[in-house]
């Protein structure tokens, strides 16, 4: 069985998905400044539980700055973050941030439970103890991705493909509900790629909120529902076919 299959197998809960489809996110008047640059002006956007949103701009748009104010790794200068109505700094649990795999130290000695399970960490503290709901989340988190079968297996014995599930694991783990994915589809193979795409479609089904840097133009309309095009500013939010037209795109890329 595979992630995808996985995923259909188990029982899902509709009216917590549509509970979790009404828990919104907000941004307002964003700006966020390394020194004297400036890397986001003004951006401002709401969305919603249930939804999968690409971040797409070129290099330096601020598609990382973003996700990073979001979940506060990165101090804004100005402008506020809401969550579920309130500001986001009190459910940072609930948000699970994903880093491109090139700035992973894969070599780092842990197997892929032990990445997972610092998912529960949120819950528990660094020093807690696991009871027995959380390993229940962690061994859940493992069968939804299908990686039960390498959960003793060394993080940098993985392909690229089994990286990104162990790390989607780990959020779901932590029970997020919110994933924010830099570059997900950077050097993956196309059957990881699809695999990818299904398993970030059936999360937004289920209630969660993805929001992904992206950066093939071409497949944005298939994989995500909203678009936020950035050149350091917001160029235009909405749905894909809205979003991605010739005159929006050569405002964000310059060409």
């Amino acid at each position: 069985m595979d992630a995808v299959d996985a995923m259909h197998a188990l029982p899902h809960s509709h009216e917590a998905a549509k509970d979790r489809g009404a828990h919104a996110l907000s941004v307002r008047g964003l700006h966020v400044h390394y020194g004297d640059v400036c890397a986001l002006h003004d951006v401002s956007f709401e969305t919603h539980c249930g939804r999968a949103l690409a971040l797409v701009g070129a290099n330096g748009a601020g598609k990382s700055s973003l996700m990073k104010a979001i979940v506060r790794l990165t101090p804004s200068t100005s402008g506020a973050v809401w969550w579920r109505g309130r500001p986001i700094e009190a459910s940072t649990h609930e948000i699970a941030y994903l880093p491109q795999r090139e700035k992973i130290d894969w070599n780092f000695p842990l197997t892929v439970r032990g990445l997972v399970e610092m998912g529960r960490y949120a819950h528990v503290g660094i020093l807690g103890r696991f009871g027995a709901a959380d390993r229940a989340a962690v061994d859940r988190a493992l069968s939804l991705m299908a990686i039960e079968d390498i959960a003793e297996r060394q993080i940098n014995a993985l392909s690229g493909g089994q990286q990104q599930r162990a790390f989607i694991a780990r959020a779901l783990a932590q029970d997020a509900h919110v994933l924010l994915l830099d570059e997900p589809y950077a050097g993956l193979d196309q059957p990881s790629q699809d695999t990818l795409t299904a398993l970030l479609k059936e999360l937004a089904h289920n209630g969660s909120l993805i929001i992904a840097a992206h950066h093939d133009l071409r497949s944005v309309g298939a994989i995500f529902d909203e678009v936020l095009l950035l050149n350091g500013a917001c160029v235009a939010y909405g749905a894909p076919q809205d979003v991605m037209t010739t005159a929006n795109i050569q405002k964000a890329f310059g060409t």
